[in-house]
């Protein structure tokens, strides 16, 4: 279930309420005339089963209430009510494959927005990884690529164009590109550095690397998991399952691939540095690509099933 709270302008209320009590899969309605004062206006209350929530959302929007008001939504992790469960199992479909549009444009546009810590996170998870491949390390590469925020602007992307946003696909793509550039520039420094100080050498990256060898050498392989990833990614956002994304970050090597090019660029090594750069645009395009399919088929076949609940 979801909780909703609108501040609308008063002249506007009767409307809104209307539109929540035709709104099959509601509840829970509250309304409290004048109760808001910045925007002034009423505040208007509801629980509604998540699949009936992207449905209401854009009503409301049609209605002008996110310009002239305000609309919240939050997840209800726990309600104790008949009226929430008869809600729900009146609302057409299931709650699991409902896509809530402007929740996950919103939630895409905060992980796509280039930020400083946007950066720290990208850069710090590269030099660990940097640090995973000259040792050959396979811990160390699963925790770089758990700590890089990069599915973020991918997912960003996708959704972007899906839902015809070219503002947020520019903002996801900046943040892609920038943050790989800062973040390959800077391992390039700090792998100077390091061998600087003996704690890097070109043997160490030379040298038969069991764990790691694969970073610089893409195969069809690296693109089926990247495409898995992707749309396992996609579904976890979509499903509100965030605790499935950090699987899918430890299993794509994009910023261990980053991270094997700035290394062996440092050494002049050209070779291993063309394969983690194709390792790496692999990985972003299967993520890319299945990730648009996933959101597709998703808004398809929530239609397919809309349509088909309508005729009954």
């Amino acid at each position: 279930m979801l909780h909703l709270r609108v501040i609308t302008p008063s002249d506007r209320t009767d409307e809104v309420v209307l539109l929540i009590e035709k709104t099959v899969g509601t509840t829970h309605l509250v309304v409290l005339p004048g109760a808001a004062r910045d925007p002034a206006g009423d505040v208007v209350m509801c629980d509604v089963a998540r699949e009936a929530g992207d449905e209401l959302l854009g009503r409301l929007r049609e209605l002008g209430i996110d310009t002239t008001g305000s609309i919240a939504v939050e997840s209800i992790d726990l309600s104790l009510s008949e009226r929430a469960d008869q809600a729900e199992a009146d609302a057409p479909g299931e709650g699991a494959d409902a896509v809530l549009w402007e929740q996950l444009t919103d939630a895409t546009h905060e992980e796509s927005t280039l930020s400083v810590t946007y950066l720290a996170f990208i850069t710090l998870a590269t030099m660990i990884a940097a640090c995973g491949v000259v040792l050959d390390n396979a811990i160390l590469i699963v925790g770089a690529m758990a700590v890089g925020p990069e599915f973020g602007p991918l997912a960003g992307l996708s959704t972007a164009i899906v839902r015809r946003r070219p503002r947020l696909a520019l903002r996801a793509l900046i943040a892609l590109l920038v943050g790989f550039a800062a973040a390959m520039a800077v391992t390039v420094a700090f792998s100077l550095f390091m061998d600087a100080v003996d704690l890097f050498s070109e043997q160490q990256l030379r040298a038969d690397r069991p764990n790691t060898g694969f970073i610089y050498a893409p195969d069809w392989f690296s693109f089926v998991v990247a495409v898995l990833a992707g749309i396992a990614g996609t579904l976890s956002l979509t499903s509100a399952k965030s605790g499935a994304l950090v699987g899918v970050a430890i299993s794509v090597t994009t910023i261990p691939a980053a991270a094997n090019a700035a290394v062996a660029l440092s050494y002049g090594d050209t070779k291993q540095t063309w394969g983690s750069t194709e390792q790496l645009l692999l990985n972003l395009l299967g993520i890319i690509v299945a990730g648009t399919a996933t959101l597709l088929l998703q808004k398809w076949l929530w239609s397919r099933q809309r349509q088909g609940v309508g005729k009954l």
